[in-house]
């Protein structure tokens, strides 16, 4: 039995106390207008977490499955954002000896020698990559385009 299928079954077992949660959620915003309105909103959520089972171990495993996966993605779309993107790079030499590196959706920053760059990638910051060869072709790109 796969976990599809457990969940499944453990629904059909319980669907009377998920239809009267679902009720009561439903007249609560509907007729609550404080904040005391998502307060109980969240104390019925967990309240049938709990009765199902679901543990706060397994909530932060899906939030890490899913943030892991999210910044995996933007990860890719930056490098590809690096490959198309090399030939209207801007490199900057900055005054404290530091570079910038500006495109359209991307933005590097970092000291030469360092083997190590922060990227951003439309605004949003990816941390701390180590140089690779993908990235010392960018930076060569860039450099030839100044």
């Amino acid at each position: 039995m796969n976990q599809m299928e457990m969940w499944f079954e453990f629904i059909k077992q319980n669907w009377l106390v998920f239809l009267i949660a679902l009720i009561v959620l439903f007249v609560i915003v509907s007729f609550v207008k404080t904040m005391v309105k998502w307060a109980l909103v969240v104390v019925i959520v967990a309240a049938v977490a709990v009765y199902s089972g679901i543990t706060w171990d397994d909530v932060n495993n899906v939030v890490t499955t899913v943030t892991d996966e999210a910044v995996d993605k933007l990860k890719d779309q930056a490098v590809q954002a690096m490959m198309d993107e090399a030939k209207q790079a801007d490199f900057t030499t900055n005054e404290d000896g530091t570079y910038t590196i500006k495109t359209s959706n991307l933005e590097m920053k970092g000291t030469p020698n360092s083997g190590k760059v922060n990227v951003s990638f439309r605004g949003v910051s990816l941390g701390e990559w180590d140089m690779n060869d993908s990235i010392r072709q960018f930076i060569q790109a860039a450099k030839q385009n100044k």
